[in-house]
């Protein structure tokens, strides 16, 4: 497996689980069956050193994937891969289904309401409602846009361009407050 270019991660190793080099991993990939014995990946440490691993047998344990490696033996050598990420190479990403886009291709658009810049995709977040949200950054201030097909126009990802149209309103529902509505809520409370 090459160790150029640019790369997806796939799960993070969270622990060791077992005495025979097994690890526990959160999954960061919702393809069905994207794991499998005898895939290649790439653990990528915090100092940016990468290792190339062969998984040799994996199951579900609670929230997580245990996955034993070759050459992975033991507790000792289990536990210097905690912490790392797995990778693939971009190119061997799952195809997606059409109208369907990667996080890692969100991040970094530029998102517009109309003709209006609202600013650049910093992160997606999950789990707040059925559409992930867009954390979209702009001058010291950060705007969380649900990603629903509803809001979107189109989705440039080589342009690195989100079109949507926004609900009169949605982009002051996180705004900072004013010193009026702060004095209004102080006011409030007594």
């Amino acid at each position: 497996m090459p160790i150029a270019g640019e790369f997806i991660t796939l799960a993070r190793v969270v622990k060791t689980q077992g005495r025979l080099g097994e690890v526990a991993v959160e999954v960061h990939s919702d393809v069905p069956g994207r794991f499998r014995e005898g895939m290649q990946l790439l653990a990528l440490s915090a100092e940016g050193a990468r290792r190339e691993l062969e998984v040799e047998r994996l199951w579900p344990h609670k929230s997580y994937l245990v996955l034993k490696f070759a050459r992975v033996d033991s507790i000792s050598d289990a536990e210097t891969l905690v912490g790392t990420e797995l990778q693939v190479p971009k190119q061997e990403r799952a195809p997606l289904e059409a109208g369907w886009n990667y996080v890692s291709d969100l991040v970094g658009c530029r998102v517009f309401d109309g003709e209006r810049a609202i600013g650049s995709v910093t992160d997606v977040r999950f789990g707040a409602g059925e559409a992930p949200l867009l954390v979209v950054g702009t001058g010291g201030q950060e705007h969380e846009i649900p990603f629903a097909e509803a809001f979107l126009n189109n989705v440039d990802i080589a342009g690195k361009r989100i079109a949507m149209q926004l609900p009169e309103g949605l982009l002051e529902v996180n705004a900072p407050m004013t010193a009026e509505e702060k004095e209004r809520q102080r006011g409030s409370k007594e």
